[in-house]
Parts: structure tokens; C-alpha cells; sequence
């Protein structure tokens, strides 16, 4: 999330009740998430384990639960008990939850040629582009963007929070929810076929690229990249900060773990799991997915297992 102007090292301190160490002269554009961080961007940290981690990355302001570390050159630390407690109360201010009033929003822009049906819900700062068809029945949360000529079919869902929370077995509630403040975009030509849900980004975007197609009942993570001219048919479901490079096709349940890639033109086939990155290219199938052809000769020796055991019990 970008703050609407940048805001000083200071007035983050003081919203939060932060100690300050390193660069204070710099201003800070928005805040993010480890896999997402970009230059400019504060960023949280509550656990040794991913000091070091938040520390070397692209965000040049990291709010921490330790003076113990060594702070890079140009960057800032600020140091409280309670750094996801902080994170929240950044989001809350730049991002306050407020109950719609409307069923569509009155700062919404849609474009010239576009037909929105009946039942459709459209939250705050949502924009719709050119001679789209949204719907009955279809939900686009805040701050969704669409592009033109897209199609989203009945019972859809675009927005609606990540899937993300801090755990900490220490106390009662131990998945406490990471306020989501980031957003989804959908670029042109892109269908979207009924039930489907696509969750915003937690602190970026989720995006769905140009003249990709979706069947009924896909379910897309936060933070996912979906690239150009990808095919996904009915129950496909991607988790969170997944990269599908342009053309790739996943046929019908096919499910793919978080924080992997599939490369460009890489084909799923059905019911296949994708636990770790793909090569573009080339067919996969089964779980875990591999080539499908490899698969496909394992099958095979499979079924021959029990005539090999009979043989060797009979010699």
C-alpha cells in the first residue's frame, strides 16, 4: 500500500510509540510485506529468524522488536515490543474499515459502455474500465481496478481479504489476522467465470493479466501474478504470492502452493498438486506434478507390480 503523500520518519514514530535508530531524514512511501517490499516501503519484523531477511531487502524502513542488529547504510530501524501491533495500527489509519452505505459507491468510475446488472455490489475507489458486463450477484470490494472489455459472471467475488494471519502460540488467539490493505487488478479482456473468489493483495496487488480466462469456482490468493493469456478451467486454486507466467494452461482442481512459479506455456493437468516451481514448456501431471509423460510410464509400472510379485513368489 502507498500512503496517499509520503509521510516523515517522525510521524510514523509518533503514530506507533517508536524508538528511532539510523536514517531519519528520509520519507516513507507505503508500507509492505517481505515478498513484496519495494525501495521506499517500511516493513515489519517480529521473529530472529527473518531479521536478517527483512534487513537485506529493498524496504529501507523496518519496524523491529530488537536493538540487537546491525542496521544497513541509508536505512531505518524502529524499535518497539510489538511490531505486527504497529503494522496494524498503520493500515487502520491509511486504511480505516468503514460499512458501505451504498450498493454502489458513489467515487466509483466505470466506463462508457460498460453494463453493471442487477445485485452487483461495487465498494469504494473502484474503477471499472470500457464495455465490461459485470453480473448479478457479483462483489468488487475496494479499491478493485478493472480493465476493459472484461466479463465477470454471476457469484464472484473480487477483493475480499487475504488468507494471511501472524501466528503466535503464546496467546489465546493464536491466528491473529494481518489487515489486508492492498488491492486486485484486472487488466483488459478478461473473463471470469461464476463463484469465483480473488483475493487482494495483503499490502500490494493481485493481478490477473490480459486476455486470461477463468471457469467457474477459481479460487486466486493474495499477492498472486497471473500473466497474459493463462487458461484456467473450474476449481483451480493458486495460494498466495504465486507467480503463473503468460500462457500457462491448469485444467480442472488442479492445486498450486504458495510463493512458487509456473513458467510461461507450462501445461497442469487435472487434479494434478504443484507443491514447488515448474519449468515453462512442458506438461505436468500428478502430485507432486512432474513431466507427464515420466508420470504416465510410473503408472504404468505401477499396474504391473502385482504380475512382478506373483512371478517372484513363484520362483
Amino acid at each position: 500500500m502507498k500512503f496517499p503523500s509520503p509521510v516523515s520518519v517522525q510521524w510514523i514514530a509518533n503514530l506507533v510509540q517508536a524508538e528511532v535508530l539510523g536514517n531519519t531524514q528520509s520519507m516513507i512511501l507505503g508500507t509492505n510485506e517481505i515478498h513484496k517490499v519495494e525501495s521506499g516501503d517500511l516493513v515489519f519484523v517480529d521473529h530472529p529468524k527473518y531479521y536478517d531477511a527483512c534487513l537485506k531487502s529493498d524496504a529501507d524502513f523496518i519496524i523491529i522488536n530488537t536493538k540487537e542488529v546491525t542496521i544497513p547504510e541509508g536505512k531505518t530501524i524502529f524499535i518497539l515490543n510489538d511490531p505486527f501491533e504497529a503494522y496494524l495500527k498503520i493500515v487502520q489509519h491509511f486504511r480505516p474499515f468503514s460499512a458501505a452505505q451504498l450498493s454502489i459507491s458513489d467515487d466509483a468510475i466505470i466506463g462508457e459502455g460498460s453494463v453493471i446488472m442487477p445485485n452487483v455490489f461495487i465498494g469504494k475507489q473502484v474503477v471499472i474500465g470500457k464495455n465490461c458486463i459485470i453480473h448479478p450477484n457479483v462483489t468488487i470490494l475496494d479499491y478493485t481496478i478493472i480493465g476493459d472489455h472484461v466479463i465477470v459472471q454471476s457469484g464472484t467475488v473480487l477483493g475480499g481479504d487475504a488468507f494471511y494471519y501472524n501466528t503466535k502460540k503464546n496467546r489465546d488467539i493464536w491466528y491473529k489476522k494481518m489487515l489486508s490493505c492492498g488491492n486486485v487488478v484486472i487488466e483488459d479482456f478478461v473473463e471470469i467465470g461464476t463463484g469465483c473468489t480473488i483475493d487482494r493483495g495483503v499490502t500490494a496487488e493481485t493481478r490477473i493479466g490480459k486476455g486470461t480466462k477463468m471457469d467457474n469456482m477459481v479460487h486466486i490468493g493474495h499477492d498472486v501474478t497471473v500473466g497474459k493469456n493463462c487458461l484456467f478451467a473450474a476449481q483451480v486454486g493458486i495460494a498466495g504470492g504465486t507467480i503463473i507466467e503468460d500462457g500457462v494452461t491448469l485444467w480442472g482442481q488442479v492445486g498450486v502452493s504458495k510463493t512458487l512459479t509456473i513458467g510461461a506455456n507450462a501445461v497442469v493437468l487435472a487434479q494434478s498438486g504443484v507443491p514447488s516451481s515448474l519449468e515453462g514448456g512442458k506438461t505436468y501431471f500428478g502430485y507432486p506434478a512432474e513431466d507427464a509423460s515420466i508420470k504416465r510410464r510410473e503408472l504404468v509400472w505401477i499396474k504391473r507390480i502385482p504380475l512382478l510379485w506373483k512371478k517372484v513368489m513363484e520362483s
